[in-house]
This record gives C-alpha cells, sequence and structure tokens, in this order.
C-alpha cells in the first residue's frame, strides 16, 4: 500500500491513533491523546500569529528514507505551498517540523526522525516537550530560540486557568 491508499483505507479513517508508514511500508500506530492535541492546536495558533509568510500544516506526511514519517505540525512557506502544493505525501519536508513528545516517545526516536526531516530539506526541527518546552534544533545545533521564528515562545502553556 502507498501513503495515499493507506490514507483512503475505510477501516483507517475513524482510529483514535495516530498512523506512519515505516521503510517496509507496513503501519506504525501511536496512541493520541488530548494533552497532545492540545499542544498540536497551540503550535498552530503560534504560527498563525507569528508567521505571515506561510503556513502551518497538522498531520505533515513526508516521505523519507526510512517510509513516511507524519510530523505533529509542520511549517512551510508559500514558496514551499505552491511548489508542493497537496502532495501526499510530501516529496520535501516544510521549513520547519514540530514533534510533540507522547509518553511512548524516547531521544533516540527524536534523534532518527530529526536526521530524516533534515535529510528532506527541513531547516529547523522543533520538539515540545511534555511541560509546554520548546527545543529547536539546527541540522548542526540546538538554538536558544528559533532562527526562523525568533518570537516562538520558549514554552507553550496549555492551562485554561
Amino acid at each position: 500500500m502507498n501513503w495515499q491508499e493507506i490514507c483512503d483505507e475505510p477501516a483507517f479513517k475513524e482510529l483514535p491513533f495516530k498512523i506512519a508508514a515505516n521503510k517496509w511500508g507496513k503501519i506504525e500506530m501511536s496512541p493520541a491523546s488530548n494533552e497532545h492535541g492540545m499542544y498540536q492546536v497551540a503550535v498552530i495558533e503560534l504560527f498563525l500569529k507569528l508567521c505571515k509568510n506561510g503556513r502551518p500544516v497538522s498531520e505533515c506526511s513526508i516521505q523519507t528514507a526510512e517510509g513516511v514519517k507524519v510530523a505533529d505540525v509542520g511549517w512551510g512557506s508559500y514558496d514551499f505551498f505552491r511548489k508542493h502544493g497537496r502532495s501526499n505525501p510530501y516529496a520535501e519536508s516544510p521549513e520547519i517540523v514540530v514533534e510533540i513528545l507522547s509518553p511512548s516517545n524516547t531521544l533516540l526516536e527524536m534523534q532518527e526522525k530529526k536526521k530524516l526531516y533534515f535529510d528532506k530539506a527541513a531547516k529547523e526541527f522543533w520538539i515540545c516537550e511534555k511541560n509546554g518546552n520548546m527545543r529547536f534544533h539546527t541540522e548542526e545545533k540546538e538554538l536558544y530560540r528559533s532562527e526562523i521564528v525568533r518570537d516562538f515562545p520558549l514554552q507553550i502553556c496549555i492551562d485554561f486557568a
């Protein structure tokens, strides 16, 4: 099955899981949580507020050397979207790829995803930790803050008080 066929398959439409495909085309699933979704929305809202020269995309599918990986959030410039449109999956990574850590994620998994996304032309890789702390990376190093979205906060708060 290719990625579009997986996306079109009715049996996968209502899964309470995030799915991706590994390098052998096998489906990998990880459970979703409401907190995870809240961080995802918060990142998207901040992108919409702070970045006027592009758009965020949730559940951003990217074809990598290890299969299709689905980033929690991607941000692409308008040039990226003019080039790639609504491709599914994207053959290249958008400029920024964001992963929101879940209890099932490991640091090794994030290191591997980071390399895969940079190999597909990402400019920055961000991690939103369980407490909302943001970590920003270029291919070469970890940054204090994003070089692309300098005003992005160092911590995201999803409290309702």
